[in-house]
């Protein structure tokens, strides 16, 4: 295999190792969205990439397997009040990410896993992957990469720099520092930064939202201050550890159920 992206080979090397069910597609789902005055709006989409890419050719030494292009879009409504956001609404979404995995279905891929790097779309991706497993006859998987490396960073302390990953706060912003650092303004990080208690408060799996402010007070969840790139490439290691131990385990349970 000359690489790990599905967009870099050719449709006849695409269909060979699509076909039976041989390979993997994961697809990296993404967003453009504010993140706050100190952050890129591609913030979501830089981790995304890097994640997805390096647990990929990780996992792709154990297990075939293939990644699609980042889907640097996503549903982010409750952005759009602070501008500098792209969105589609969830209906758009929905149907945007169905038709996507319609698409490889007809490819020839029998696995499809949907790897997730921005809150609002996880309801979403993980609805389509149910709809698409219960219209054809393939396996689906699903899960935000936070999801799945939450034990993981909670054993290095993320949450000392604030919420894991919070929206535009010390976590992601130690990330965006150790992976594009000329794109945060460092003159604008802010010290200090009104909590809503109510964020993320409830067990996992539940939802409490108010209007207005279903990503925290001003936009960003918690104060950035605290960031530095030494930290957020710890965390990102991690969390491409997980994501690869994670796609080799769904990957090989796919197979074996087969």
């Amino acid at each position: 295999m000359k690489s790990v992206f599905m967009h870099y080979h050719t449709r006849e090397e695409i269909s060979e190792m699509a076909r039976n069910g041989a390979a993997a597609i994961v697809v990296p789902l993404a967003a453009t969205e504010q993140h706050g005055p100190h952050l890129p709006v591609f913030t979501d989409s830089l981790i995304c990439e890097h994640v997805a890419t390096e647990a990929v050719r990780q996992a792709s030494g154990t297990v075939p397997i293939l990644v699609a292009p980042v889907l640097t879009i996503g549903c982010s409504q409750h952005h759009l009040a602070f501008g500098g956001t792209l969105s589609y609404t969830s209906s758009t979404y929905l149907q945007l990410l169905r038709d996507i995995g319609e698409s490889l279905v007809t490819d020839g891929f029998g696995k499809i896993i949907f790897l997730n790097a921005h809150g609002g779309n996880d309801p979403i991706m993980t609805q389509t992957a149910n709809d698409l497993a219960v219209r054809f006859p393939i396996w689906t998987a699903s899960a935000s990469y936070w999801s799945v490396a939450r034990a993981a960073l909670n054993e290095t302390d993320a949450a000392s720099l604030g919420m894991v990953p919070g929206h535009a706060g010390g976590f992601e912003t130690a990330a965006v520092m150790a992976l594009k650092p000329e794109l945060v303004r460092s003159d604008l990080l802010p010290e200090t930064h009104t909590m809503r208690e109510w964020i993320n408060s409830g067990p996992p799996g539940s939802f409490i939202g108010k209007h207005g402010e279903l990503t925290g007070f001003d936009g960003f969840t918690d104060a950035p201050h605290r960031a530095t790139a030494e930290a957020g490439r710890r965390y990102l290691n991690v969390i491409v550890d997980c994501v690869a131990a994670w796609l080799i385990a769904t990957v090989q349970a796919m197979q074996k159920g087969s």
